[in-house]
């Protein structure tokens, strides 16, 4: 079949589309012909190297970590999809590679498309609808009249986030640019910090939830507007030793994970706030959630652009560039 793949980790590594093997079917595996796959800035970092002590992939690897597409087959043990059925998924971190022609996907993380989009429009959520969900849902447990502050409103998590926190309840505060500011407020933020103007740590106060995407400067930052017993999820790092732990992590990694997150995990003890690292994993239970979500019309999906397959080298520098207002699509030849 054919692929997208990289041969070897680094800045330079631009990727290659070339064959690579159908791939087996496990007893509890559904075998997808992929429609389209969304580009997510994970992507990038796995070629550059930057997980590849969590996420030690054998090389060549192909890349992507979502799609939408069709049930081809099922395996022994799989009775709730059958060949046809549209479908879309988020596979788990040891099996990614939906920038091909097939995937394999363990079927427990796999969840009928919402009926109400296309494959280009639901291959844009599984990821960063995933992230949000284990955010605010899951992990912050946001609820009815807390505050949230979501920072890169106009990105691809941003722009999810935004709409579910709204769904919940929450009254909420992004980041974005001038150009963006009234485009975000479209998407239900009821305060937007126009980054290149204000600052959003003396602009706002007494916040419930802060999900932080960005960097060191503004994960610090976040604390200021937090209230005591407030949340700080950060899906950027630095990661935590509770990560360690859940990845089964060798001990010397660990050491490092404590040391990196030592800094913020200190301040926010101080300021009575929690600091959690989330690093988000495939949960097909959770995505049939977001498929109710989406087809009652409460999330829907912003696509920036979509790239033909052969040009997927494009789509990863169009996301690298950071400035997409939403999500980057492949669409597969079919």
């Amino acid at each position: 079949m054919k692929a997208f793949l990289i041969d070897r980790y680094g800045k330079k590594e631009t990727g290659r589309i070339g064959e690579a093997p159908e791939p087996s079917l496990r007893d509890d595996d559904v075998l997808i012909r992929v429609s389209a796959a969304s580009v997510n800035a994970l992507d990038t970092k796995i070629r550059t190297g930057e997980f590849k002590l969590i996420l030690p992939y054998r090389l060549p690897q192909i890349l992507g970590n979502d799609m939408a597409g069709t049930v081809v087959s099922v395996g022994a043990g799989v009775h709730h999809f059958k060949p046809g059925d549209e479908v879309y998924a988020r596979p788990d971190d040891e099996r990614v590679g939906t920038f091909a022609e097939f995937i394999a996907v363990k079927a427990a993380s796999v969840a009928l498309k919402p009926s109400n989009l296309n494959m280009v429009e639901a291959a844009s959520l599984p990821l960063v609808a995933l992230t949000a969900w284990q955010a605010l849902v899951e992990t912050a447990q946001l609820k009815p009249g807390q505050k949230a502050f979501i920072q890169a409103g106009s990105g691809g998590v941003g722009t999810v986030a935004i709409q579910l926190a709204k769904h919940l309840g929450a009254f909420v505060a992004t980041t974005t640019s001038t150009a963006n500011v009234e485009w975000v407020k479209a998407l239900g933020a009821d305060v937007v910090i126009d980054y290149r103007q204000q600052d959003f740590a003396t602009e706002l106060r007494d916040y419930d939830v802060v999900l932080n995407s960005l960097g060191k400067h503004e994960l610090t930052r976040s604390l200021q507007i937090l209230k005591p017993g407030g949340h700080l999820i950060s899906i950027s790092g630095p990661p935590t030793p509770a990560f360690a732990v859940a990845r089964g992590l060798a001990w010397p990694l660990k050491q490092v994970l404590r040391l990196l997150s030592r800094g913020i995990r200190s301040r926010a003890k101080r300021q009575r706030v929690t600091y959690t690292f989330l690093f988000m994993r495939a949960n097909g239970s959770q995505l049939s959630e977001i498929t109710s979500l989406v087809e009652s019309g409460a999330i829907r999906p912003v696509i920036d652009r979509i790239f033909t397959f052969q040009d997927t080298r494009g789509a990863l520098a169009h996301v690298e560039s950071g400035r997409t207002k939403g999500k980057v699509v492949v669409e597969m030849p079919q």
